[in-house]
């Protein structure tokens, strides 16, 4: 529905699009060279098709984003909204003969108010860069995507994006405040607020981040920032089996425990690791659980804990001793993607959260799929919130192990539902998972989502063919 608004008009439109945009912005923030725009096709996912932008524009302010929606608008082109393309879902795919709008460039942190405990940022602004610079007034950003050295604020507030740290600090969405946006027809507005409260209205704030640019283009965002937590130790507690690694989960959450990170890898994800780093994990490990705490007195914590972990039948516990250790023991699951990758040159992430009481489940249920389809398939997890991410690796040279592994990355977001769970808890819908968004939500919720989208977006020119 959305694409037959844009087609007819666009054909017409399209060859006077590269000057109209040049009539509001600098040359060099133009590209047009089909090699050039061809870079910008995609995202880094899997089985997601791509589409050939017609230009990319590299906007420095407000205004040159305003300028680019006010001619999509005008001449009917869809607009493709892009942070660094890390991300996994096929959301940043461009659709053929779109403007790509790469709001890279846009990448100042604007302030830092250690009073207000607030961070106000444009889009481009990459996440490690954010964290070091609040870092310096003694404040925190605790949102960190694995891919936080490239990924950019606007692209994680775009796929409400999470990370490691989440079980004890929660995702993007929690620590965004307020928004400027241009819309579809070029007009800005303002969400939310700068302040601790605020309930005036409808939260439209919360209703942009997660919605991968389908709604308007987030060109400045308010961040909430906390005081900067003690350094944190880290635990390693290996297991027999992937079932008491997560009833040692269960344990530590139903005892009140607030660890700041709980990760686990399975026996798959373990033996990847050992074979490209040769850090020397032992292999009988079936799956290794590492917990960390940054309270006042995280060793206590790490005792308490462990003694979890041995009363679910860990076979070894580890608390580190310092936060060197403890930054040894948390390259084995930094490694864990590119490890996995290893085995068969391509993989497909998958992110399937569930109630942490049904995670053994969902590993075990991976298991078997995976031998039923014939696969190496690895699953590392956000263990304390439930967020899995099973990766098929496959040989993407092979026709049938493509298909193997698609339908194997399908079954797997089935088994998710099944136990409670959602087909994404941090990397988004796009184009991967539109299907399965509308199996989770049902005909009335894609009918509200639709006319949510309608409303901002009539024209349906804003990142058309993601998530419905």
């Amino acid at each position: 529905m959305i694409m037959s608004r844009i087609e007819a008009p666009r054909d017409e439109a399209t060859s006077n699009l590269t000057d109209r945009l040049l009539a509001g912005l600098p040359a060099d923030a133009v590209l047009v060279d089909p090699d050039v725009t061809a870079s910008y096709a995609n995202d880094m996912a899997s089985f997601c098709p791509a589409g050939v932008p017609a230009v990319v524009v590299l906007p420095r302010t407000v205004e040159h984003v305003q300028h680019v929606m006010r001619v999509a608008t005008e001449l009917r082109v869809p607009v493709v909204p892009q942070g660094a393309r890390t991300g996994l879902s096929g959301a940043a795919n461009a659709t053929d003969g779109c403007i790509v709008l790469s709001l890279t460039k846009m990448d100042r942190v604007l302030e830092i108010s250690p009073v207000d405990r607030i961070a106000v940022v444009e889009p481009g602004v990459i996440n490690a860069t954010l964290s070091r610079a609040v870092e310096e007034h003694g404040l925190y950003y605790p949102p960190d995507p694995s891919s936080w050295e490239m990924c950019t604020i606007g692209g994680n507030i775009g796929t409400a994006s999470g990370g490691l740290c989440c079980v004890k600090y929660g995702v993007t969405a929690e620590y965004v405040l307020g928004l400027d946006v241009v819309l579809a027809d070029g007009r800005l507005m303002s969400t939310g607020r700068r302040t601790a409260k605020g309930v005036a209205g409808y939260d439209l704030t919360r209703l942009f981040v997660g919605s991968e640019g389908s709604l308007g283009i987030v060109v400045r965002a308010v961040l909430a920032l906390k005081p900067k937590p003690p350094q944190q130790l880290v635990l390693a507690a290996e297991f027999a089996s992937a079932a008491a690694a997560c009833d040692a989960v269960c344990r530590i959450m139903a005892g009140g425990h607030v660890p700041s990170l709980l990760e686990l890898m399975d026996r798959t994800t373990v033996k990847a690791v050992n074979e490209l780093t040769r850090m020397g994990l032992p292999e009988s490990t079936e799956a290794l659980l590492l917990a960390a705490f940054d309270t006042p007195d995280p060793a206590a914590d790490l005792a308490a804990v462990g003694e979890l972990c041995e009363a679910a039948g860990a076979t070894q516990v580890v608390p580190a001793d310092d936060a060197a250790e403890s930054e040894l023991l948390l390259q084995a699951r930094r490694s864990s993607l590119v490890a996995l990758e290893a085995v068969k040159g391509t993989t497909m992430i998958d992110d399937v959260c569930v109630p942490r009481s049904r995670l053994g489940d969902m590993i075990e249920g991976v298991e078997r799929i995976a031998e039923k389809h014939g696969l190496t398939i690895g699953v590392v997890a956000h263990a304390g919130d439930g967020n899995t991410h099973p990766t098929v690796c496959f040989d993407a040279q092979d026709p049938d192990e493509c298909r193997r592994a698609r339908e194997s990355f399908d079954e797997i977001m089935g088994l998710g539902l099944e136990l409670g769970g959602t087909i994404t808890g941090e990397h988004g819908v796009g184009v991967l998972k539109k299907e399965w968004l509308a199996r989770e939500i049902g005909p009335v919720g894609v009918e509200m989502q639709r006319a949510v989208k309608d409303v901002f977006d009539p024209l349906g020119i804003l990142n058309p063919g993601k998530l419905f």
